[in-house]
């Protein structure tokens, strides 16, 4: 493994370390980017997700300065098969512990495929193109080339503030966040339709239980739709909007298999839309799979989205 440089250190993270981590990660998305695209919602997220504990799967690079310039942790909520492992250094300064970083954590991603009880364990990793080092040291590390995830957004400029009437038999409404019901339901809808993505959702009561945890919420753009009283899709927004782009983002978006292709889905993204624009915002946003099976690239761009990058998709199976 590349070692840190003399007088650079690894230790475990903890929540108050989420302003430095922010600050670590907005840099890093400015270099590669040219705007920060990362919020304090994400970072808490990715330290308290199911199946990620901060005492052994995350860690901080920090420099002779003992300043964080360097972050690493897994993502698995589920327990599946598969393993997306992030990597974030300061531009430039935080080069020296990109390497080991990925190393770390490459062996614990190993180390959790065995506890998960899967083997073989797949692992991916993500990089924007312009992060060239990184992605060579993926290939390096045996990853190939497997997807693109594209960062989609539009203008909410002249976006009325009341959303168009959805279509016969459906219905969209505000979900019911103190009705255990009708949260498994949300919760079901966007379980089923992420199973085949990069960020799988867990089990419900993980699922709440973070939930509950989170300082905001923003349940007043929170969608459910439904079709003969079953909610069949759901819209779930960033408790964080706004806070860096002045931007309404969209984090999941789901409609079950059997109800797709009834404009279930663009009705909830307008309705959305129509809020987000309401409140203030400039714009809207979201992130998709590029080769997501069910197509939802086609539906963003036929509702005025379109990419502001796409970032590459690694994979290696261990």
């Amino acid at each position: 493994m590349t070692e840190l440089p003399r007088g650079w250190s690894l230790r475990r993270p903890t929540l108050d370390d989420v302003p430095a981590i922010l600050e670590l990660v907005h840099a890093s998305d400015i270099a590669a980017l040219g705007y920060p695209d990362f919020s304090a919602e994400e970072v808490r997220e990715s330290l308290t997700e199911p199946n990620t504990d901060m005492a052994r799967d995350v860690w901080l690079a920090l420099d002779d300065q003992h300043k964080v310039v360097g972050w690493a942790f897994p993502v698995n909520a589920s327990a599946t098969d598969r393993d997306f492992v992030e990597v974030y250094v300061w531009p430039e300064r935080g080069l020296p512990a990109m390497e080991p970083l990925l190393d770390i954590i490459l062996a614990r991603a190993a180390e959790r495929g065995a506890e998960f009880g899967h083997s073989p364990y797949e692992v991916r990793a993500g990089a924007v193109p312009t992060e060239k080092p990184y992605i060579q040291a993926l290939l390096d590390r045996g990853f190939t080339f497997l997807k693109q995830h594209a960062r989609m957004q539009m203008s909410l400029d002249g976006v009325p503030h009341t959303a168009p009437a959805p279509p016969e038999g459906v219905t969209v409404r505000l979900v019911r966040p103190d009705d255990d019901a009708d949260m498994r339901a949300f919760h079901g809808v966007i379980q089923q339709a992420f199973l085949d993505s990069d960020h799988r959702t867990a089990d419900y009561d993980a699922w709440r239980k973070l939930l509950d945890e989170e300082p905001v919420h923003v349940y007043d753009e929170w969608f459910v739709a439904e079709i003969d009283g079953r909610v069949v899709g759901a819209l779930e927004s960033s408790a964080d909007s706004g806070d860096a782009n002045d931007e309404g983002w969209v984090k999941r978006l789901g409609v079950l298999s059997s109800y797709r292709k009834r404009g279930v889905g663009e009705t909830l993204l307008r309705h959305a839309f129509a809020v987000y624009a309401s409140k203030g915002r400039a714009k809207a946003g979201l992130g998709v799979d590029m080769a997501n099976p069910t197509q939802a690239a086609r539906l963003y761009l036929a509702v005025g989205m379109k990419p502001l990058y796409e970032a590459n998709v690694y994979q290696k199976v261990i």
